[in-house]
């Protein structure tokens, strides 16, 4: 999951940034995502798109969009604040709660999580434990725009748009017209190591 929101331009201009991503890139990949998801489900039945706050909404609805044009069919999409699920509260402190947004009841459905980078896996642990709290989905998929290594946890994404092999001590940025104003996704230096995601 990405840190709160930036200029892209901000992103872009930073001495050490390499863009990895354009907004052409990532409508390919949100493309490509969905006929996956697709492929997978034997079609749109039967799914449910929850974006995890705060990248991972707006891409939950491309996706949607995308399913849209294919299938002719709207999958009901909502979003997941994983904040109150978190394992490193008590170091980090009180954290801003976003607000949970669950389209349909999960019960029976293949609730299908969404986030722009998979890191540590922490931020997926949390978002299942909400999803587990709202229901019993039949089961739970993982669709990742970025997958850039360094598990902490045992979790995999079902579909992912881009591998991204990185080092520790760098940082990966997604940007969304959404929430920066632009698309693309990048990679910089980041001194402390770790990435946008914020733990995930």
């Amino acid at each position: 999951m990405s840190s709160p929101a930036r200029s892209a331009g901000e992103v872009g201009r930073s001495a050490t940034a390499r863009q990895v991503l354009t907004a052409d890139d990532l409508s390919r990949a949100v493309t490509r995502l969905a006929h996956e998801l697709l492929e997978a489900n034997k079609g749109p039945q039967g799914l449910v798109l929850l974006g995890i706050r705060t990248r991972g909404v707006p891409l939950a609805w491309r996706i949607n969009e995308a399913i849209r044009q294919i299938e002719g069919a709207e999958v009901p999409t909502g979003a997941v604040d994983v904040t109150l699920y978190r394992d490193d509260l008590q170091h980090r402190g009180p954290l801003p709660l976003g607000q949970t947004e669950f389209p349909c009841p999960v019960d029976g459905r293949v609730a299908v999580l969404v986030d722009d980078v998979l890191y540590t896996g922490r931020t997926i642990r949390a978002a299942m434990e909400a999803v587990l709290e709202f229901g019993r989905p039949s089961a739970i998929r993982l669709v990742a725009l970025v997958d850039r290594g360094h598990r902490e946890l045992p979790i995999r994404a079902d579909h992912v748009g881009k591998n991204l092999p990185t080092a520790t001590d760098q940082r990966v940025s997604v940007t969304l017209a959404e929430v920066d104003g632009a698309d693309g996704v990048f990679i910089s230096t980041n001194s402390r190591g770790g990435d946008s995601e914020g733990g995930g």
